[in-house]
């Protein structure tokens, strides 16, 4: 099915879709929070090795982010393919990525930048909701759970994140422009940027991203 990143500010829906996406098409949905979270847990090299700068409040350095997603990606269950959320945030990432796909002969397909005004960002974040067992996310204005303050799939808690609050989150989105942000003119330079409205319902973008797939695996074949 191909390779794709997914882009977007907190809250444009970048893990709702990618989870959706995944289903339909069978590929995994790859998220640096949750290498981090697994790698950590089988004390890997490399989760040991991120551990130990998060834990002295310091960012783990892109090579450590890099090496950590080349070894997922190089897993059976991406040989098809896979979907990229979360990463790469910064155009260091996004450069090393590159350099390290290219000496394979490979290379990102689409990336797939999901749209969002801030103000409605802003109102998303407001009214979202985890749940502390298996990370489903839910939103008070959009997709509230079918009973309150547990989760559909697994009954488990759901909480407010304190980065939702309305000064953090737009704390989260300055920075998100400056540092993310330079990635979408990195991708459409070279030719790989789709972008489709995050603001069009969940279902539409959904579409629209499949559409962009099936474009993909027809110019492959």
């Amino acid at each position: 099915m191909g390779k794709y990143i997914f882009l977007g500010a907190p809250g444009a829906g970048k893990g709702t879709q990618a989870v959706a996406v995944t289903k339909k098409v069978g590929i995994p949905q790859i998220s640096s929070g949750d290498l981090f979270r697994n790698a950590q847990k089988q004390g890997t090299e490399l989760g040991l090795l991120a551990k130990s700068y998060m834990e002295k409040g310091m960012l783990v350095p892109d090579e450590v982010t890099v090496r950590m997603v080349l070894e997922r990606i190089s897993a059976p269950d991406c040989k098809k393919g896979y979907i990229l959320d979360g990463f790469p945030r910064t155009l260091g990432q996004a450069q090393a990525l590159d350099e390290a796909l290219a000496k394979k002969n490979d290379s990102i397909d689409r990336v797939v930048y999901i749209k969002v005004s801030s103000e409605e960002l802003i109102r998303r974040l407001g009214g979202r909701l985890i749940c502390r067992n298996c990370q489903a996310p839910y939103n008070l204005n959009d997709s509230p759970p079918k009973v309150a303050g547990k989760c559909d799939r697994c009954g488990g808690e759901l909480y407010q994140r304190a980065d939702d609050s309305e000064d953090v989150v737009k704390s989260r989105l300055e920075i998100y422009a400056r540092e993310t942000a330079p990635l979408i003119d990195y991708y459409k330079g070279n030719g790989k940027l789709v972008e489709v409205s995050g603001e069009i319902g969940m279902n539409n973008v959904t579409k629209k991203i499949l559409a962009i797939m099936n474009e993909v695996d027809k110019n492959s074949k």
